[in-house]
């Protein structure tokens, strides 16, 4: 295969196993602070997505740095989308009358 199409399937593996990582911390943070044992839960969930990653980029770099780097650039890719994609909404209320200064 061609070496651009190899990199280029590193970095969507890289997509791929960032959205697992930090979908997967996300989903952790909103199940483990409802949860009676929440060190259970971040324990558990660190050990996993951090085995998963660590293996994904073992065997998708394959002991060459381009495609290392390639999966790495994608695995920044799907941070900063999740990120995006899972920050709080801010409310705002316009309904509610501004206050006003009390004489005193």
């Amino acid at each position: 295969m061609n070496d651009a199409i190899i990199l280029g399937f590193a970095g969507l593996a890289g997509i791929g196993l960032g959205t697992l990582f930090f979908g997967g911390l996300w989903w952790t943070i909103r199940r483990g602070t409802s949860s009676p044992c929440p060190a259970r839960w971040f324990l558990g969930s660190a050990l996993l997505r951090m085995g998963v990653a660590l293996a994904g980029f073992y065997f998708i770099g394959g002991g060459e740095w381009p495609r290392l780097v390639a999966c790495f650039v994608g695995f920044l890719v799907a941070r900063f989308t999740i990120t995006w994609l899972t920050k709080p909404t801010r409310i705002t209320p316009r309904d509610s009358t501004p206050e006003v200064p009390h004489a005193s």
